[in-house]
C-alpha cells in the first residue's frame, strides 16, 4: 500500500495540472483519432457515435499500456530500494497495477459521463446485459500488462536496448488491437492479414469491452477463452523470469 500511495501522489506532485493530466489525455486522444481515423480515413463506427467508441477503446487501452510501460522497468527504477532491504521483488510490479486501477477509474467515470450525453442526444447505444463481466476484462488487462511488464523488465535488466522499443513497440501494438476499428472492419479490407488481429488477445478485450459498453460488435466466446488462456500463459512465463532475475539483477542493473 506504500508503494501504491508512492505512485499516486509523487507522479503528479509537482506539475501544474496534476490529475488532470488523467483527463486530458484520453479526451485528446480521442479527438484526434475521431479527426483523422474517423473523419479523414473514413472509418466507419455504425450507429455508435465514433468518439465514444475511441473513448471506450482507449480508456481501457491505456490501463493496459499504463501496467506494461510502469512495469516494465522495475529493476531499473527500483535498484536503490532492492539494494537496500529484501522483501519479494514482485510487490512492486503488482502495486503499479493496482494504482493504475485510480487512473482507470478516472477516465473511466469520463466515458460514463459522456456516454450519458450522448444517450441524452439520442445516440443509439445499449448496455450489454453481460455488462457484469466488464470487471473481469479489466483484470485481464492488468494481469496481462504485468505479465508483459515483468518479461520485459528482466529482459531490461541486461539488453538495455528493449526499454527504447517498449515505446514504439506498444504504439505498434495499438494498430494491430482494434483500437480504433472494429474487428470485423480488418477481415473486410485485408483478409489475408486478419490473422494478426485475430490471434491478438488485446483485440478480443477491447472488442468485448465496446460489447459490452456500447453494444457495437460481437462477443467470441472462444475467443475469450482464447484470451483467457493467453493472459494466464504469459503472467507465468513473466513471473519465472522476474523471479529469476530478481536474484541476480543488482549485479547487471
Amino acid at each position: 500500500m506504500l508503494f501504491v500511495k508512492r505512485d499516486v501522489v509523487t507522479v503528479y506532485k509537482q506539475t501544474v495540472l496534476g490529475p488532470l493530466w488523467y483527463l486530458i489525455q484520453p479526451l485528446l486522444t480521442s479527438v484526434m483519432f475521431t479527426l483523422i481515423f474517423n473523419t479523414v480515413a473514413g472509418i466507419n463506427t455504425g450507429t455508435t457515435p465514433p468518439f465514444l467508441f475511441n473513448l471506450a477503446s482507449i480508456t481501457i487501452w491505456n490501463y493496459f499500456t499504463s501496467c506494461l510501460n510502469d512495469t516494465s522497468d522495475t529493476f531499473k527504477k527500483n535498484a536503490s530500494i532492492f539494494g537496500k532491504v529484501y522483501f519479494p521483488r514482485v510487490i512492486m510490479p503488482i502495486s503499479v497495477v493496482v494504482s493504475n486501477l485510480l487512473k482507470f477509474g478516472i477516465q473511466f467515470i469520463i466515458f460514463i459521463v459522456f456516454y450519458i450525453y450522448f444517450y441524452c442526444k439520442g445516440a443509439d447505444i445499449s448496455l450489454s446485459f453481460l455488462v457484469l463481466l466488464f470487471p473481469l476484462l479489466v483484470v485481464l488487462m492488468g494481469v496481462l500488462g504485468l505479465g508483459l511488464g515483468m518479461f520485459i523488465s528482466s529482459l531490461v535488466t541486461k539488453y538495455r536496448d528493449f526499454t527504447y522499443l517498449i515505446a514504439f513497440g506498444v504504439q505498434l501494438l495499438m494498430y494491430i488491437s482494434a483500437v480504433v476499428y472494429p474487428m470485423s472492419l480488418i477481415q473486410e479490407k485485408i483478409p489475408g492479414y486478419g490473422w494478426v488481429v485475430r490471434y491478438n488477445p488485446l483485440a478480443y478485450i477491447v472488442e468485448t469491452a465496446r460489447y459490452l459498453l456500447l453494444g457495437v460488435g460481437e462477443v467470441s466466446a472462444l475467443g475469450l477463452a482464447y484470451t483467457v488462456v493467453v493472459t494466464i500463459a504469459v503472467f507465468f512465463v513473466g513471473l519465472l523470469f522476474f523471479n529469476k532475475t530478481e536474484k541476480r539483477f543488482i549485479d547487471t542493473v
